[in-house]
């Protein structure tokens, strides 16, 4: 007996899933592309790593990291970071809860590892590698050496008054950063050269302007006369660049 034709609808049918048949294979052979050639720091499944410069997924890979300990561990660990753990102490409504102190791997501080929670600590690394770094040999001509600052855990309220809302320096969640130190000794501070027009200026606004990227909060001379003398760095929960 022969076969009946096969009507319009099923030949439509026929053509729709040979097409989407074609098109998932497509699909496929482009994702292996694409997982093989595209850049790491451009793709999302893809971990984050320090030693990537920034790119397409950067930030949201950052920010998930920062939110889970474990993750913001070990990535600054795989970058190289040596830190130390800090035991978590309470005093009033102040605390040190997933607070570390870091060793080497990032630009040295000074004084020398101060306490700060895990998620301001991978802010200061990446800021340190991405942002300050750049900005000091494109416009200074040499590295940085060391950054000096006036401390991240203090248990005080914002601006140390008496009444109001905690700072984020009452859980080490904030690094107050005074100056800069290059690898031939010059000194660059925020209270003497933020205005500067010439190329110190231009440094220290650039290294503001970069670590609004890595930073939630971050406020220099531009915000108010409090900050005339240190760009305020924190990850807390309120986000401005100024």
């Amino acid at each position: 007996m022969p076969l009946k034709p096969a009507s319009p609808f099923a030949r439509f049918l026929a053509g729709v899933w040979s097409t989407a048949l074609d098109l998932a294979v497509v699909g496929m052979a482009l994702a292996f592309a694409v997982d093989a050639w595209a850049p790491p720091q451009d793709l999302p499944w893809k971990p984050l790593r320090l030693a990537d410069p920034p790119g397409l997924a950067t930030t949201m890979k950052f920010t998930r990291a920062a939110d889970d300990p474990a993750a913001c561990r070990a990535v600054m660990r795989e970058g190289g970071v040596i830190f130390s753990e800090e035991p978590e102490r309470s005093e009033g409504f102040c605390s040190t809860h997933d607070a570390v102190r870091l060793l080497s791997g990032a630009i040295a501080l000074s004084p020398a590892a101060p306490v700060m929670t895990c998620r301001q600590a991978l802010a200061y690394v990446f800021w340190s590698r991405h942002s300050v770094q750049p900005a000091a040999r494109s416009l200074l001509g040499e590295p940085v050496a060391r950054i000096e600052h006036y401390g991240t855990y203090a248990c005080r309220n914002v601006y140390g008054r008496s009444q109001g809302r905690p700072s984020e320096h009452a859980t080490a969640n904030a690094l107050d950063v005074a100056a800069f130190r290059t690898a031939s000794g010059r000194r660059l501070t925020v209270s003497g050269d933020f205005r500067d027009e010439a190329k110190n200026g231009a440094f220290l606004r650039a290294a503001r302007d970069g670590a609004c990227r890595w930073f939630r909060a971050v406020l220099s001379p531009d915000y108010n006369a409090a900050h005339r003398d240190h760009l305020h760095l924190d990850f807390g929960r309120y986000r401005r660049c100024s």
